[in-house]
């Protein structure tokens, strides 16, 4: 189920201007489940720490309708893994940029004492 849900991220991601909403309509998944996506999305991102998202969940629909907690499940997962991946990959480029940056501090040091010497 999990790997069913990157696949279908990366479909929507692919797409241009077409809601997500729109282009699960599209691809054929049922209203409910679609609905389900654009929520457990929006929710997804807002845990992950994104401000622009909003926690929606309608819960007595969430309890009763299949589709729709499949869809709000796999967004909520797929948005907030996304959110939390882009994250990481940004800390690793800043520390990755420093550490480069102290390493080259190191060997021009090095370099400086080892032509002192002779």
């Amino acid at each position: 189920m999990w790997r069913y849900g990157v696949l279908l991220g990366m479909a929507v991601l692919v797409t241009g201007c077409q809601t997500t909403h729109e282009q699960l309509i599209n691809q054929g998944y049922p209203p409910a489940y679609a609905d389900g996506f654009q929520d457990g999305c929006s929710s997804g991102r807002q845990a992950a720490g994104v401000m622009a998202g909003d926690f929606r969940k309608d819960v007595p629909r969430y309890l009763h309708n299949r589709q729709y907690e499949t869809g709000w499940d796999d967004g909520f997962r797929q948005c907030h893994a996304m959110r939390e991946n882009q994250d990481l990959q940004e800390y690793q480029a800043r520390h990755r940029d420093e550490r480069d940056e102290q390493w080259q501090e190191e060997k021009d040091r090095d370099a400086a004492r080892a032509y002192r010497r002779k």
